[in-house]
């Protein structure tokens, strides 16, 4: 029995010692990868892009997407995954120059752009956009631009769409009812004017754990 004990202990160690290795590997990864679950937040007006289940009254009548001063909002939890009809492997580093989609969780639908006036501004319009199994099409595609070789989490990034060349901007207008203070997100041709976007919090994966331990911070 004392033979059953030690060998039940030395079992539960090693499993120990393996999932706090797995953490530890998940926390020095500084890239955003494949897979992974995130915030973006918005450099300039420290906003979070944000979707809801609320219709544009205007436009294309897609899903509006905006975004929030809430840090804490579940609505604004994005999946990275590869371009239509593409795969990554999960856990594998996006690199600058990367096509990507964006893909909400909560409402099953991709960050999306196309040539239509965005109801505030009249800068270019973003919605989400996708059928129920979260399949859209090529206006769902975004070019990852940043320096060196990957999307570094600590480094602001910017996302241009690849259909329209539009990068993702907040315009700093807010709505009114019912997405009341919510903030008006844009797509333009002046890369330089709140396109600036960093990846907040998040569920992290990293590549030699990817079938173990995701690297979490406060979502």
């Amino acid at each position: 029995m004392t033979h059953i004990f030690e060998l039940v202990y030395l079992v539960v160690a090693v499993s120990l010692i393996s999932n706090f290795g797995c953490i530890n590997a998940a926390r020095n990864n500084k890239y955003v990868t494949c897979g992974s679950v995130l915030k973006l937040l918005n450099n300039d007006y420290r906003v979070r892009l944000h979707s809801h289940d609320v219709k544009y009254g205007t436009g294309s009548g897609q899903q509006s997407v905006t975004a929030t001063e809430v840090q804490e909002d579940v609505n604004s939890h994005w999946a990275v995954k590869a371009a239509t009809g593409k795969h990554c492997e999960r856990g594998e580093p996006i690199k600058c120059g990367d096509t990507v989609r964006f893909h909400h969780l909560s409402t099953n639908k991709n960050l999306h752009s196309h040539h239509f006036q965005s109801p505030l501004s009249g800068n270019q319009e973003i919605s989400a956009y996708g059928d129920e199994q979260g399949s859209g099409d090529t206006g769902d595609h975004w070019m990852v631009v940043c320096s060196g070789d990957s999307w570094q989490r600590s480094l602001p990034v910017k996302l241009r769409h690849v259909d329209t060349d539009a990068y993702l901007s907040v315009s700093g207008r807010t709505f009114g009812r019912p997405i009341n203070g919510q903030m008006e997100v844009v797509g333009v041709s002046n890369p330089y004017s709140g396109t600036d976007w960093t990846a907040a919090e998040g569920l992290f994966i990293h590549q030699s754990e990817a079938d173990s331990v995701p690297r979490h911070t406060e979502l």
